[in-house]
């Protein structure tokens, strides 16, 4: 694996610029992989690891950059709990293990680092010396992936009544006796404008 300077400049160049959440998000995942024994992430382990993120932030980028998982490869999962924490499934032994990180770090960072005035500088700086113990929480859990939620699954895909288009995995809503998209159903995230 890449030094934690190496993966931080990958972090900054996907991220477009390096900032306290890429540092916590590249040891999250290091931290991660080595629990896991998993070596080589991007390379002959890459088949091996599923990350499920709970924050849509820079440390998800992050983790991102240094598991190799991809939302587009279907090894990124993203799970809106809006909480600095990641968990981490080996596929091949069916293992994970859960890391959060410690609201703690920001006060150790300012007591760390009083003479910087930019508490962004002070963790930044301070995230790259405390140990893994004092910035993380680590939980074994169990992590049930289901056949259609894992990477390279192909499912059938279903055309919605309404509006035509296909639906994968899955995702699909019966209402009335017809299937609908999500959209269609009543759950969208956005609303038609015009005709």
């Amino acid at each position: 694996m890449p030094s934690l300077d190496e993966l931080l400049e990958e972090a900054r160049i996907a991220h477009g610029h390096l900032c306290a959440g890429q540092v916590l998000g590249v040891r999250m995942a290091m931290l991660g992989l080595r629990e896991l024994g998993i070596h080589d992430p991007r390379g002959r382990d890459r088949k091996r690891i599923v990350t499920y993120v709970e924050i849509d932030r820079c440390a998800t980028d992050a983790i991102g950059v240094v598991t190799g998982c991809r939302l587009g490869k279907r090894a990124l999962k993203f799970r809106d709990w809006g909480k600095m924490a990641a968990t981490f499934v080996d596929l091949e032994s069916n293992r994970a293990i859960r890391i959060a990180a410690r609201e703690t770090s920001k006060d150790l960072a300012r007591q760390l680092h009083p003479e910087l005035d930019n508490k962004n500088a002070q963790q930044m700086l301070a995230y790259r010396e405390l140990t893994d113990d004092q910035l993380f929480t680590k939980q074994w859990v169990e992590v049930e992936i289901g056949p259609q939620e894992m990477p390279g699954f192909k499912g059938e895909r279903i055309t919605c009544a309404v509006c035509g288009e296909g639906i994968n995995y899955h995702r699909e809503v019966v209402q009335d006796g017809r299937t609908l998209c999500q959209g269609c159903a009543g759950n969208s995230y956005y609303r038609p404008i015009g005709h």
